[in-house]
């Protein structure tokens, strides 16, 4: 094989690797197009391609993690990973982990944890990497290894749900929930919603966003069904689809563009969470961004021609 189909070969559990690690789509594919620059300037082919790329790309994703920690923080609002419509790395033998790894819930849990902690995780954890691998991608010993995923295990063991609904229940209670929020119905939410849901957005400061959480199955149905018919009146559509491997849907204005991406964690055969992501810079790499300021100005502006 060249250079090029070796790479293109490891490609998808490359990115993969590195969105776990940062949460991020576009960061990932900076990440991953760097590993590659690296590779194809090596004087020397590598022994292991896999094992020459995985290191790379998980050392410059731990130093991009360390950076973006400090933008985290001063962050305007609720920081939400990027979404991830589809997971290019499939492995039929650890699909259950590939995919409960990537959900919106386990990123924010990552958030949690150090850089290095985060990617022994994500190596030994998600993608089977023996010690030895995960020694040399992350640049410690084994016996170091082993405490890091020691204390990462125990952090997101700490922060798991319980008990979590299997993957035809959460799609029938999504698409349930999607069709009472077309038709307004304040009761049907109601009753698809846990008793302490809540409704999280983040908009980073660069698009309309709620003051802060709403929570509780009362006060997000009644928010939804005031507000969201009103979108659907002025030609915005609500596309079901999975997002971080969890139910969602994909919001778009009256022109097709992306308004913004809603996911639902679901527990005990109701809705816990759902999160919105509006802002802009993270809508990006799923196409055309709308211009989420005008939407809402139309909403207002329809509302109160209504009066």
């Amino acid at each position: 094989m060249s250079k090029v189909e070796e790479f293109e070969d490891l490609r998808s559990l490359l990115f993969s690797i590195a969105y776990r690690i940062l949460g991020s789509v576009s960061e990932a594919e900076d990440a991953v197009q760097e590993a590659w620059l690296r590779f194809d300037a090596s004087p020397t082919s590598p022994t292991s391609p896999k094992a020459f790329l995985s290191t790379t790309v998980t050392r410059l994703s731990i130093d991009v993690l360390r950076s973006a920690r400090v933008r985290r923080e001063e962050y305007v609002g609720p920081w939400f990973p990027e979404p991830l419509l589809n997971d290019p790395y499939q492995d039929p033998a650890r699909s259950v982990e590939l995919a409960d790894s990537v959900s919106m819930a386990a990123l924010l849990l990552l958030e949690r944890l150090s850089p290095l902690e985060r990617s022994v995780f994500v190596l030994r954890e998600v993608f089977a990497f023996g010690f030895d691998e995960v020694a040399q991608a992350v640049g410690r010993s084994e016996a170091a290894c082993r405490q890091l995923l020691v204390r990462a295990r125990r952090h997101m063991e700490a922060g798991r749900p319980r008990f979590r609904a299997d993957g035809q229940e959460r799609q029938e209670l999504a698409t349930r929930f999607l069709d009472a929020l077309k038709d307004g119905d304040l009761t049907g939410l109601q009753r698809l919603l846990a008793g302490d849901v809540q409704l999280v957005g983040d908009s980073g400061g660069k698009a309309p966003q709620l003051a802060k959480a709403i929570t509780g199955a009362q006060n997000v149905a009644r928010l939804l069904a005031a507000f969201f018919p009103w979108l659907l009146r002025i030609g915005v559509t609500a596309e079901p689809h999975d997002v971080n491997g969890e139910p969602g849907a994909i919001v778009r204005d009256q022109d097709g563009q992306v308004l913004h991406i809603m996911s639902f964690e679901v527990l005990d055969g109701r809705i816990s969470t759902i999160r919105s992501v509006v802002n802009p810079d993270k809508l990006a790499h799923l196409g055309p961004v709308a211009d989420a300021w005008a939407v809402d100005r139309e909403v207002r502006e329809a509302r109160r021609a209504s009066r």
